[in-house]
C-alpha cells in the first residue's frame, strides 16, 4: 500500500483571479481514506483557504459532487486507494464557480423547478391513494426514485454544455418521468407538454454520461427515452 499521495486541487476565485491555477498537496494516505477526507486534511494542516462543499459525508446528501480524475464523483464515496498516486480534484462543470471546488447550483435547481417536480393529486384520488405492493405499478418508477440532486449528471451532460442555459438536463427530466408515470398524479398532461420540446426530452442526444456518473445507479437516459415514447403515443392517440 502506498504511503503518500499527491492531491492536486483547482483553485479559482472569480472575484480575484483571471484564470484557475492548480495547487498540489502531499497527503499521508491511510486505509479507506476518501477524497473528502484528504480535502479536510488540506484545510486543517496545509491551506485553510481551500473551499469545498459537503454535509452528510455518507453519500446521501449529494453536496460533495466534484470532478475527480476527470470524472464526476461524490468525494465522500471515492476512496483514494482506487485512484492511484495522482489525484486531481476540480469543481463540477456546467455551473459557475463560487470559489475553488464550490459551485453555484442555481442553474441546476431552477431547471429542476421547471418540471413542476412535486406531486399534484387528482381531484378524486381514492382509487390510487395507495399502490398495492403486488400491483406492479410501483416497479415502473422504483429504480429512479433515489435521486439526491447532487448535480453530477447535469455537470457531465454534453447536451447541457452545448445548449448552455436551454436544455434542462437529465436530473430534472428523470424527476418529471417519475411523476408522469405515477397514475395518481393529476398534472400528467401538463407536465408531459412542459418537458417534451427541444429544451426538454427531445434535446437529449443520448451521450450516456449521466448514466455513468450517477452515484445511485439511476439511468436518466432511459427515462428520457420513455418520456419521448409517451409523447409520441399520445400524439397518435394511444394509451400512454
Amino acid at each position: 500500500m502506498m504511503n503518500e499521495v499527491d492531491v492536486t486541487v483547482m483553485r479559482y476565485d472569480p472575484a480575484e483571479d483571471e484564470h484557475p491555477i492548480y495547487d498540489t498537496f502531499p497527503i499521508e494516505l491511510k486505509k479507506n481514506m476518501t477524497v473528502l477526507d484528504s480535502l479536510f486534511l488540506i484545510v486543517e494542516d496545509q491551506d485553510p483557504t481551500l473551499s469545498f462543499r459537503c454535509a452528510c459525508r455518507l453519500g446521501m446528501c449529494g453536496s460533495c459532487g466534484m470532478v475527480i480524475n476527470g470524472r464526476g464523483r461524490l468525494a465522500c464515496r471515492t476512496k483514494i486507494e482506487s485512484l492511484g498516486t495522482k489525484v486531481v480534484v476540480e469543481p463540477m462543470r456546467n455551473m459557475n464557480v463560487i470559489k475553488d471546488l464550490s459551485v453555484d447550483m442555481d442553474k441546476f435547481f431552477k431547471n429542476w423547478e421547471k418540471v413542476k417536480p412535486y406531486f399534484v393529486p387528482k381531484e378524486d384520488t381514492d382509487e390510487f391513494s395507495k399502490i398495492p405492493p403486488s400491483s406492479g405499478r410501483r416497479e415502473i418508477i422504483d429504480e429512479n426514485q433515489d435521486c439526491i440532486t447532487c448535480g453530477l449528471c447535469f455537470q457531465s451532460c454534453d447536451a447541457v454544455s452545448l445548449r448552455e442555459d436551454e436544455y434542462i438536463g437529465p436530473a430534472a427530466l428523470n424527476r418529471a418521468y417519475n411523476l408522469i408515470a405515477d397514475e395518481r398524479d393529476g398534472a400528467k398532461d401538463e407536465r408531459l407538454d412542459m418537458v417534451t420540446d427541444q429544451d426538454g426530452a427531445f434535446g437529449c442526444r443520448s451521450f450516456g454520461a449521466c448514466v455513468e456518473v450517477c452515484p445511485k445507479g439511476i439511468k436518466p437516459m432511459s427515462t428520457i427515452q420513455k418520456i419521448k415514447t409517451k409523447k409520441l403515443k399520445r400524439a397518435v392517440g394511444l394509451k400512454y
